[in-house]
């Protein structure tokens, strides 16, 4: 069949109730002699993650720890078997990272700022009313039919009489002032 006989004899010695070294004893040996340097692959494949190493360190030693009676008797030959058992659940544990959705941290909400922050907003209105105040009746006339009303460039011309250039021209003057008003009181542009 192409086993050896060498081969069975191993894998009789490794399961039968004549080998001496307990199940236990070998999988302690086993994780002293290779539990370090299985680490430090591992570190390798998580790009320097050590918990997400380790993680992928005790999955691999629980899955040696299951198939300890049908390993080799001999521990220390286990090294590359640990690797490839090692790499494969480290690529499984990436494709399942990314077919998930990203995980979302929990926040108190209690603690979270409220999603209006209403002195800020009374604050900058009060601005907006000094600054409207101190411009010309005919710069406050254009701004309160553009911004105010809704109305367009040509639209707030008509309804004032005047000039689309000169509706243009105003709007520029009193926003500028009205910036400057801004910025002196402190109020940000958010």
């Amino acid at each position: 069949m192409g086993v050896s006989s060498s081969t069975l004899a191993l894998k009789d010695q490794a399961s039968s109730p004549r080998n001496p070294v307990a199940p236990e004893s070998r999988m302690q040996q086993l994780i002293e002699l290779h539990s370090a340097a299985l680490f430090r692959f591992l570190l390798g494949l998580t790009s320097g993650e050590p918990q997400q190493a380790q993680d992928l360190l005790q999955e691999t030693l629980l899955r040696a720890w299951r198939k300890i009676d049908e390993l080799n008797a001999d521990v220390a030959t286990l090294r590359p078997w640990l690797y490839t058992v090692a790499r494969r659940i480290a690529i499984d544990a990436a494709r399942a990272r990314h077919a998930r959705p990203l995980e979302i941290v929990n926040t108190d909400i209690g603690s979270a700022p409220d999603g209006a922050d209403h002195i800020s907003r009374v604050l900058t209105t009060h601005v907006v009313r000094e600054g409207l105040a101190a411009l010309s009746p005919e710069h406050r006339a254009v701004i309160v039919e553009i911004y105010f009303r809704g109305r367009s460039t040509t639209e707030a011309a008509a309804r004032l009489g005047i000039p689309a250039g000169t509706v243009k021209s105003r709007s520029y003057h009193a926003l500028r002032r009205l910036r400057a008003a801004l910025d002196e009181a402190g109020v940000t542009g958010d």
